[in-house]
């Protein structure tokens, strides 16, 4: 299969210049997971997702670190913490990634699954060491400055519909579905707020946020700290606001945070998970309101993606040609 996306020459820091190499490098995931979407294997569209990302990545122009993968939270085929990347002739870059999210969504054919991945200026993207999990709040640019995760969830619902101009019985609120969230998910809905509850998509969740079309006010509650860093750099670019706190879900997680020399309490902001330029990419696989799945015909395959860098949003769709059907 030959690419439209051709990689370009780098100039040493010039992050953006990157873009094509992530946008080949979720279009490729895309389209390799696309092949199991309903095939109820989760571990199969996973492998083949990272598989298809890792020989994409390998060819780029630089030097790429992963700082934060999925593989190890999720005992998954890993692009792992560390992992190195790219050609070695160019610019030292990071990395979060996860080839794709919501794995289940692709497994059963629901709408929701992403490849997704990061890139920022080396030594931008904050590392969680051992964390998996993290707390955090999305919300749009001008609600960025009403939110603590220490306010209730009571108080920062109030705190945001004052600064968006709406009653809290407005708002709308994306939560995941998940026992940890059974709680804060009955204490948005019993403060007057409706509560979209999918079984997965972290970062499809931020998104929704992020983006004006989908009607979505604010995110609540735990997800991956691969996520977490994700949300960041396209929150980040986009001037939303963002506040996380390491959550660790398990005794031993908790734990190895500690021995790490990591705060438990520490509140970070968006600017902390991501402390420099940085863009944010997605391509759809099983399609949604978010971003359609790939499209196969007459031996082209088109997939449709998400550019998300400073100040500016691109819905790209790209074609890859199998020269073996002619």
């Amino acid at each position: 299969m030959q690419s439209q996306n051709e990689i370009t020459p780098v100039n040493r820091g010039d992050i953006r210049a990157l873009e094509s190499v992530a946008l080949e490098a979720t279009r490729s995931a895309a389209v390799a997971s696309y092949e199991w979407v309903g095939r109820y294997d989760q571990d199969a569209a996973d492998a083949a997702a990272t598989r298809a990302m890792r020989e994409a990545l390998a060819g780029a122009p630089g030097r790429g670190t992963v700082v934060i993968g999925e593989g190890e939270k999720d005992d998954a085929p890993m692009l792992f913490n560390g992992e190195v990347v790219g050609n070695g002739f160019g610019p030292e870059f990071d990395i979060a990634v996860d080839p794709l999210e919501g794995t289940s969504f692709c497994a059963k054919d629901l709408p929701g699954a992403l490849a997704t991945i990061a890139f920022g200026e080396r030594g931008t993207l904050w590392s969680p060491g051992p964390g998996f999990y993290m707390d955090k709040i999305v919300v749009p640019p001008e609600a960025k400055h009403s939110i603590d995760l220490d306010d209730p969830p009571e108080q920062t619902l109030a705190n945001v519909a004052k600064a968006l101009g709406k009653q809290v019985g407005e708002l709308r609120v994306m939560i995941m579905d998940k026992p940890r969230h059974k709680t804060l998910i009955e204490r948005v809905v019993q403060a007057g707020a409706s509560v979209q509850t999918p079984a997965g998509g972290d970062v499809g969740g931020s998104l929704a946020v992020l983006l004006p079309t989908l009607d979505v006010d604010l995110l609540l509650g735990v997800g991956g700290t691969p996520e977490g860093v994700m949300t960041a750099a396209a929150v980040g670019a986009l001037g939303g606001g963002m506040l996380g706190r390491l959550a660790p879900q398990r005794d031993e997680e908790a734990d190895a945070i500690r021995a790490a020399g990591m705060s438990l309490d520490r509140i970070y902001s968006c600017d902390e998970l991501v402390a420099g330029d940085a863009f944010f990419v997605a391509t759809g696989v099983s399609g949604g309101t978010l971003l359609g799945r790939p499209q196969t015909r007459e031996g082209a395959a088109t997939a449709e993606s998400l550019l998300i860098s400073r100040n500016q949003i691109r819905r790209i769709a790209h074609t890859t040609f199998d020269e073996a059907a002619g």
